[in-house]
């Protein structure tokens, strides 16, 4: 029989076991996955505003990168070298209070979220978003209520920081650059059927990138020259485009409406147009980050680290591309097939409203995987789920490298863009990639 002494200790040891076991250390949180699902709440605000692709990147970079700054500012070591140097954008400070957080990963999330709502036309969406994951969090005791405010306040903190930097990168004055007007001649681009929207996004360019220094050494090889002649680079480029659509088997089909990520796809129902719901190029590429990092268990500042390095190589890369589009201004090759071999040929795919040189999907595609594969390693099979929520089935594949190469291959099959832009655009791709892999890679 115990003595009252030990019947006490013995008691009070069990009180503090259960403590422990329920209230002071609940079970293990997945953060990859719980990161993931917040992540997606953006890219769903980014199909109702219908963000062109440049612009998803844009929201992607940012918002991660709050994430990625607030765990940063905790001092918690990250297996590669920094996203950013201490200043950006001018000699712009990062002007982030330094606060002790008991949830880093609870205030990561949310100041990402917060960063989303103030950059997006339909941000406010967000909200709801921000109140639910803050129910959750205090349910599942990942931050409780006497901190609750202190991280509130440090994400706010956080994510003003942010966007006060992306309020400077030239954005904001988009709007007051000259218009675009369709050159006349043929070779040029012109809007496309069947909406004909405006080209989309002509003065990227000027946009403030976080890796490229010069955005002329990423310049892509010259096109081949606008030649109807028979035995043309141009035109054999074309009559390869018009057979390969018309010889579609069901696979390259498949492959062709995966990667098709255009967020301005239109249908016509009578007089009416209908918007169809598609991810952004960058938005599919965020995906397979998140299917990645959940793969392998990552913490929740790695989970952080990746995809705001993946969203800024994202944003990096678009600018690029975006330049050789305009530089270029070249015409699609619906507009030269309608014009002249075929009226009423149409592609398996929606013909994008922007112009077709370089290949956006193999230039952002490419930069990606580069990234990817140098952090995740060689050979990372993984199962692409990004477009389950868009109707579409998964699809495996053996490296990030072989999923680039499908993208980019999968808009010859969609006919929308020649063979040179999709290869130069490849290429492109890898040598932004390969400059931003290697100025992190290393810890200084």
């Amino acid at each position: 029989m115990r003595q009252p002494f030990q019947k006490a200790f013995f008691l009070t040891g069990l009180f503090i076991s259960i403590g422990l076991l329920g209230f002071a250390n609940p079970k293990p949180v997945n953060w990859p996955k719980i990161y993931a699902e917040k992540h997606f709440h953006l890219t769903e605000v980014m199909v109702t505003d219908v963000a062109s692709p440049p612009v998803a990147a844009r929201i992607y970079a940012y918002s991660n990168l709050a994430s990625y700054l607030l765990i940063q500012n905790q001092g918690i070591e990250f297996n590669h070298g920094p996203l950013l140097e201490k200043t950006y954008l001018n000699g712009h400070s990062w002007d982030i209070p330094n606060v002790k957080l008991s949830s880093p990963e609870f205030a990561g999330i949310l100041a990402m979220l917060k960063v989303g709502q103030a950059i997006m036309p339909s941000g406010y969406l967000l909200e709801e978003k921000q109140e639910e994951w803050i129910k959750s969090a205090l349910k599942l005791k990942i931050v409780s209520k006497k901190e609750l405010q202190k991280h509130l306040d440090q994400a706010t903190s956080v994510a003003k920081a942010v966007i006060d930097v992306a309020k400077k990168d030239g954005y904001m004055q988009l709007s007051t650059l000259t218009r675009y007007t369709p050159q006349k001649g043929e070779g040029f681009w012109y809007p496309t059927p069947p909406a004909y929207i405006e080209a989309v996004e002509p003065e990227w360019e000027t946009i403030k990138p976080f890796f490229i220094g010069k955005l002329e050494d990423f310049a892509p090889a010259p096109m081949a020259p606008f030649d109807m002649s028979e035995g043309s680079s141009f035109h054999g480029q074309l009559m390869e485009v018009y057979n390969t659509v018309n010889e579609l088997n069901d696979e390259r089909t498949l492959i062709a409406n995966f990667w098709d990520c255009n967020p301005f796809k239109v249908e016509f129902s009578g007089h009416m147009a209908i918007g169809v719901k598609k991810i952004s190029p960058g938005g599919h590429w965020m995906g397979i980050t998140g299917i990645a990092a959940e793969s392998e268990n990552l913490s929740f500042s790695e989970t952080t680290y990746i995809h705001a390095l993946v969203g800024m190589s994202l944003h990096d890369a678009f600018i690029s591309c975006w330049k050789a589009k305009y530089d270029t201004d070249r015409i699609r090759p619906e507009t030269v097939i309608n014009q002249k071999i075929d009226q009423r040929w149409r592609p398996i795919l929606q013909t994008p409203p922007f112009p077709e040189y370089t290949s956006g999907h193999s230039v952002i595609s490419r930069a990606s995987a580069v990234v990817l594969t140098g952090y995740f390693g060689d050979n990372f099979e993984f199962i692409d789920s990004s477009e389950t929520y868009f109707g579409l089935p998964e699809r495996p594949f053996k490296s990030f490298l072989l999923a680039s190469e499908e993208a980019a291959i999968s808009r010859l099959y969609g006919g929308i863009h020649f063979r040179d832009a999709i290869e130069e655009g490849v290429k492109q791709g890898e040598k932004i990639g390969d400059m931003i892999w290697a100025s992190v890679k290393d810890k200084p």
